[in-house]
């Protein structure tokens, strides 16, 4: 009787185990992640599951693979001509978001098939559409060349508009427009209610009001984030990477997002100018886009697992 027990028992602890979530930190999940020689990525997203996407700035190739496995696979077959910068996924609608660079493109694809399902001339050749975004009511795409968001309005399940069903919105207010390089990373709210948009150049953040684009900056103390690039919201806290400086910057914000605290700043011996992140569980996966580094054929390239604690 007392074996038929235990026998129960260890069943019952085994079946736990198998359904217990795995966590993104655990053993199982690789440290780096090799993409293709000369993949030149720049922006990642995370999908259903452990599922993540990467474009590449050579020739637009968007590649889908497993954060579990480290195992990849090609969704877009790359172009001449073509790059993929930040990309953003949409549950709703199965929908990867891809901004498009200095082309002044962006495309969404159907994330299990890799079809086009929509293209959208955001702004003129030489404009560098960097960054992107999707809320429940729209999709906003940054500008790093002019002081401009463009808001594509999302209908019901996250249905697109059409090719030219996309709106200008001026970044006003306290936006600071420099030469140079200057909106880059964008995060929103979980309820839509605010953007948050950093400033590569000026090395601020600003609040933004997604429905008129009036900017409010957020005061750091007098923290910089210069060089930033991937935002991320994850809890209670918005994480910041600054490229070319290899750190990750914490902030808590306040409820009403005008103020911050930069409680962290940390740096990783495996990145290599990392560009933009994602989350899942609890550790966040950065792309290592080596712009200091020749992008030749032979270039290797990789994405980069950090643990929180």
């Amino acid at each position: 009787m007392r074996k038929i027990k235990q026998s129960v028992v260890l069943a019952l602890a085994a079946l736990l185990l198998i359904m217990m979530p795995v966590s993104a930190n655990a053993s199982t999940f690789p440290e780096i992640i090799d993409l293709p020689l000369g993949f030149r990525p720049e922006g990642i997203a995370v999908g259903r599951g452990s599922t993540f996407f990467t474009g590449s700035l050579a020739d637009g190739r968007v590649l889908r693979g497993d954060l579990r496995t480290g195992e990849i696979e090609v969704l877009v077959a790359g172009q001449t001509g073509m790059l993929s910068v930040g990309m953003t996924y949409d549950r709703r609608s199965d929908a990867l978001f891809v901004a498009g660079g200095p082309n002044g493109m962006a495309r969404v694809f159907d994330a299990s098939t890799g079809e086009l399902l929509e293209s959208y001339q955001l702004a003129a050749l030489g404009n560098f559409i960097n960054d992107v975004i999707v809320t429940d009511q729209a999709a906003f795409f940054t500008n790093s060349s002019a002081a401009v968001l463009y808001r594509l309005p999302l209908g019901p399940q996250g249905s697109l508009p059409a090719a030219d069903g996309f709106e200008i919105l001026p970044l006003s207010g306290e936006w600071s427009q420099v030469a140079g390089f200057n909106a880059n990373g964008i995060e929103a709210t979980a309820d839509g209610q605010w953007l948050v948009v950093v400033n590569s150049t000026v090395g601020k953040l600003y609040r933004v009001d997604p429905w008129t684009g009036a900017a409010v900056e957020i005061d750091l103390g007098g923290e910089s984030v210069s060089s930033g690039d991937g935002l991320l919201f994850h809890g209670s806290l918005l994480y910041v990477l600054r490229n070319s400086l290899n750190e990750l910057v914490t902030i808590d914000l306040a409820e009403d997002l005008t103020s911050g605290v930069v409680v962290d700043r940390s740096g990783n011996p495996n990145f290599n100018v990392p560009t933009t992140l994602a989350a899942f569980g609890d550790a966040l996966f950065a792309v290592n886009a080596k712009f200091s580094t020749p992008p030749i054929p032979s270039t290797p390239y990789e994405i980069v697992r950090v643990e929180l604690h």
